[in-house]
């Protein structure tokens, strides 16, 4: 039988010099068992379920942009959390998606241990997947808690990436607009 995360916890108190039956540790296990099952739902989250038929089929080839989304991950090099925002643009090819699936999708993959640059490309896919448009745009920007906590220890530093597919990678002006449209603005 494999071991609870609350069962590991209490061994890590252990295992760096603390009394795990110390009052204010008592409940900490089962604190961290429900606060892992939480920032890993990802994994048990379905795409089916989030996009629940909200994909209408609608004449519309302008650019749909949903910026600022807020993100929380943890790094799955050291486990620490690394958050921002996350911009995602689409040009649409006769179908459209619900606006809230949008920052859904990026909590899906955002939800799980990552990289930034690999969760960027995840949900650029996943929007050509189930939209086929004739482009799809992400840019993430991110502060690492393993950059700043530890290591080099950086506190100022953010990670960009971004994804550039279809149209967005092709024709520059499209390109260009999608950058303006996500400057920070008041």
């Amino acid at each position: 039988m494999s071991k609870s995360l609350a069962s590991i916890t209490r061994e890590l108190l252990h295992i760096i010099d603390e009394d795990p039956d110390r009052e204010g540790l008592l409940r900490t296990p089962e604190r961290v068992e429900k606060a892992w099952s939480y920032l890993t739902r990802g994994y048990r989250t379905d795409l089916n379920d989030i996009l629940n038929d909200a994909i209408f089929h609608e004449d519309c080839n302008e650019m749909v942009l949903v910026r600022n989304i807020e993100y929380y991950s943890l790094c799955e090099h050291h486990l620490l959390p690394f958050y921002g925002r996350c911009h995602v643009a689409y040009l649409p090819d006769k179908k459209i998606i619900g606006l809230s699936k949008i920052p859904r999708i990026v909590d899906m993959f955002s939800c799980r241990l990552q990289v930034q640059e690999r969760m960027t490309n995840q949900i650029a896919n996943t929007l050509v997947e189930v939209l086929e448009p004739h482009g799809v745009a992400v840019v993430m920007d991110g502060t690492h808690l393993c950059m700043m906590m530890r290591g080099v220890e950086k506190q100022n530093s953010r990670a960009t990436t971004s994804a550039m597919l279809g149209d967005f990678k092709t024709d520059r002006r499209t390109r260009m607009e999608f950058l303006n449209l996500i400057q920070n603005r008041t």
